[in-house]
């Protein structure tokens, strides 16, 4: 019996002692949009200082598609060993209201490592367009039922969400254009190729400061620090239209505790350093360190108040 007792100590010992010698290896982050989203720009910071603390290579691949499931899924599917993560945003927990056929499962096959940053999304327009507040575009919307376009970085994506939940509290009958990322949404709103998009301020802000865009409020529950001067949709009078756009790090859900509780520490360390706080802060994003069980239990109440957004927005799974 006393053999048997330290055998099951030392086989408990093992995924500890793994955990922290961990990593030995380079490090794979996956994020499941394109380049120079904001998704992306956090990431790369976090990974930068991951890679300065723990000496091995944090390396970044791009795996955009199908609103961030195509990267999702792969890491769903992957070892539960710590060498490869997922960045994702707020658009992991709309996934599952949008496509039918995921072929994981978000709330069971992938778990929190910790929130990254949280940021605003900024309501931009081309400053052609003409409007200057949020005011204008719901009334030019108004006008023109149905024939007025906006974009998002992708089906399923917070910045789709965030457009569908200021269209239900305005009430007004839009049109979604889905882009591959963030920089292409952009590039066709600057263009006015499509009227509006919700974009993350990390992406949108230089764009607002130069004169090609026009901020006309901020999708989020309080103003941005880098522009306090733009209101928030609720502050403009759409009611219920704030969404809270955040970045988090996570794992295959079979990943052992004792590595999810190391890479937690670290990250929380990472998002700690000067040049990680300066860097999101210069972009408007404010880092967001979060214990593993919190942004699970995140990732559950969103996943319930999505499914909830599409059933009133008429969205179908595809």
């Amino acid at each position: 019996m006393r053999l048997w007792v330290l055998a099951a100590v030392a086989a408990l010992a093992v995924p500890a002692a793994k955990a922290q010698d961990y990593p030995t290896k380079p490090v794979h982050v996956i994020v499941p949009f394109t380049a120079g989203s904001a998704t992306d720009v956090v990431a790369r910071a976090v990974a930068q200082a991951l890679s300065t603390r723990l000496g091995q290579p944090f390396v970044v691949e791009n795996k955009p598609g199908a609103g961030g499931t195509i990267g999702a899924a792969q890491v769903a599917k992957s070892a539960p060993d710590g060498y490869t993560l997922l960045v994702h945003s707020s658009g992991h927990t709309v996934n599952p209201a949008i496509f039918a056929n995921l072929t994981y499962d978000t709330a069971k096959d992938l778990a929190g490592v910790s929130l990254l940053a949280q940021q605003p999304n900024i309501l931009v327009a081309a400053p052609a367009k003409g409007w200057k507040t949020a005011g204008d575009l719901v009334k030019a919307a108004k006008e023109q039922p149905g024939k007025i376009t906006f974009a998002s970085a992708g089906t399923g994506s917070g910045t789709h969400f965030n457009a569908e939940k200021f269209k239900l509290a305005a009430g007004i009958d839009t049109l979604h254009v889905p882009y591959r990322g963030t920089p292409e949404a952009l590039t066709d709103t600057i263009n006015g190729r499509v009227d509006y998009f919700f974009a993350p301020v990390i992406a949108g802000l230089s764009m607002v400061r130069d004169g090609r865009l026009t901020a006309l409020a901020v999708g989020s529950e309080a103003r941005s620090s880098v522009l306090p001067d733009v209101p928030t949709t609720e502050e403009a009078g759409f009611k219920g239209s704030a969404y809270n756009f955040w970045v988090g790090m996570l794992v295959p859900a079979a990943t052992p505790p004792a590595l999810v509780a190391r890479l937690n520490a670290e990250v929380k360390a990472a998002l700690a350093s000067p040049e990680v706080k300066d860097r999101l802060g210069s972009l408007g994003a404010d880092a967001a360190p979060t214990a593993s069980a919190d942004f699970d239990k995140i990732i559950a109440r969103e996943l319930v108040e999505n499914a909830d957004i599409a059933r009133r927005a008429g969205i179908k799974p595809q």
